[in-house]
């Protein structure tokens, strides 16, 4: 598959997709969004405006990235993961200085997973299911728990 694929349910505003990556209904993709080549990104998902998006990244069905996320290349977003970008988050106050998550290359993120603003999840890291990440995890790391702790180191 070379042609990118955009279901016709989906509301895309942002240009900058790869080739192969394929958009399904009910996602929701503002302007100012990257996404790389071979890309899937699920039903019912909202990718807020600089977000960014390497190659070969899997979002699963009812995540929303939120402004300032970079995912890099393969990386794997489970299902009903919640991102966060703002600390101290307050009704009608908006930061000028919103603070997303850097996911890095090969990491996997269990489904129901929260992380938290400001956080970098290693290369090739894995997060648990249901684990709620507060500070960074290193690269090869597998961690788990509220709050997340280290369980083992991958090879």
């Amino acid at each position: 598959m070379n042609a990118s694929f955009i279901h016709r349910l989906a509301d895309v505003q942002t240009s900058e997709i790869g080739k192969g990556s394929q958009i399904w209904q009910f996602a929701i993709i503002l302007d100012g969004v990257s996404i790389g080549e071979n890309c899937n990104i699920n039903s019912h998902t909202f990718i807020e405006n600089d977000v960014v998006i390497g190659n070969n990244v899997t979002i699963k069905c009812g995540v929303y990235l939120w402004k300032r996320t970079i995912i890099e290349d393969n990386v794997f977003v489970g299902p009903n993961v919640t991102f966060t970008n703002e600390k101290y988050p307050k009704s009608k106050e908006y930061s000028d200085k919103y603070l997303g998550a850097i996911l890095k290359s090969g990491s996997s993120i269990g489904a129901n997973a929260t992380i938290l603003p400001n956080v970098v999840i290693g290369k090739n890291a894995m997060v648990g299911a249901g684990s709620v990440v507060t500070k960074d995890v290193p690269d090869r790391c597998c961690v788990v728990g509220n709050p997340a702790r280290r369980m083992s180191h991958l090879t």
